[in-house]
């Protein structure tokens, strides 16, 4: 596994396997690597060639009390984990030479980015959309692995590499999670022993969701208020429950059709994202 930290020398080994007609695969991470991770590394090596891994804590997806200087971080074990799972390509780039000095520069989704996360982190899919972008001209892959767990993210960048013509195919992944059903996320390391237990009721809780919505039930806000139910019995702080429409984004009062159930819970350290997809 070849380790690039330049993105212009990153750029020229692209062209470079582009030119011998090889077919590239980019999974773009912010590190701390777990199976969810790993997953998405394996299934890009199913469609290509090459497979390329970035490893940047974009600072311009956090917000001014968030956790941007905490956020945890082990280049030696992502290394290990990145060449174990079989990429071909780690791209480190530091935050100097990604945002140069003076950088004036950015990418803003105006329609799906305004609910759901980003109500609640303004700025935050600014800096997803301005950096994904960057890593696409950068890395110039054929295929980019995201996970379904950050669910409107995949939805932003869907729209991103559509309506800006990226020449890239967006492959989703499915969620991968524990045992228990917490889904895999960096963050989790921030949660005590004991609100770790706690945390699966987010995982509990859209099961409850799809079991009443499987026996028949159809109203938002019934579904909705089965949710909080489940997690206010922990100490977990809602930040948001939302039920909407899973291409819009917009808010649903009866399911008619696909429609996204999302939610955002606070621990003390911690604040984890799930979801899943009620369909007809």
């Amino acid at each position: 596994m070849k380790i690039i930290e330049s993105p212009e020398e990153m750029q020229k080994q692209a062209r470079l396997l582009i030119q011998s007609g090889e077919y590239i695969a980019f999974v773009p991470t912010m590190g701390f690597l777990h199976e969810g991770h790993l997953s998405l590394i394996r299934l890009a090596k199913e469609y290509s060639d090459t497979v390329v891994v970035s490893i940047f804590v974009n600072p311009a997806q956090f917000g001014p009390n968030e956790d941007l200087d905490a956020y945890p971080r082990d280049f030696a074990r992502d290394e290990k984990l990145c060449r174990e799972a079989g990429a071909d390509i780690l791209f480190y780039p530091t935050s100097q030479n990604m945002y140069l000095d003076g950088h004036s520069m950015w990418l803003s989704e105006e329609s799906l980015s305004t609910v759901l996360c980003g109500a609640s982190r303004p700025g935050h899919f600014r800096g997803v959309c301005t950096i994904v972008a960057k890593l696409l001209n950068i890395v110039q892959p054929d295929f980019m692995v995201l996970g379904e767990k950050d669910a409107q993210q995949l939805r932003v960048l869907r729209r991103m590499v559509r309506d800006l013509n990226f020449a890239v195919k967006i492959i989703a992944a499915p969620t991968v999670r524990a045992a228990d059903g917490l889904a895999m996320s960096s963050r989790n390391k921030y949660l005590t022993s004991a609100e770790r237990k706690e945390a699966v009721c987010l995982f509990q809780s859209l099961e409850k969701a799809k079991a009443l919505f499987a026996a028949g039930e159809r109203d938002a806000e019934t579904l909705k208020a089965a949710v909080r139910a489940v997690i206010e019995a922990t100490s977990g702080k809602v930040d948001y429950i939302e039920l909407v429409d899973d291409e819009t984004l917009q808010s649903v009062q009866t399911l008619e059709k696909p429609a996204l159930i999302a939610l955002a819970v606070k621990f003390s350290g911690a604040r984890l994202i799930d979801n899943t997809v009620l369909a007809p």
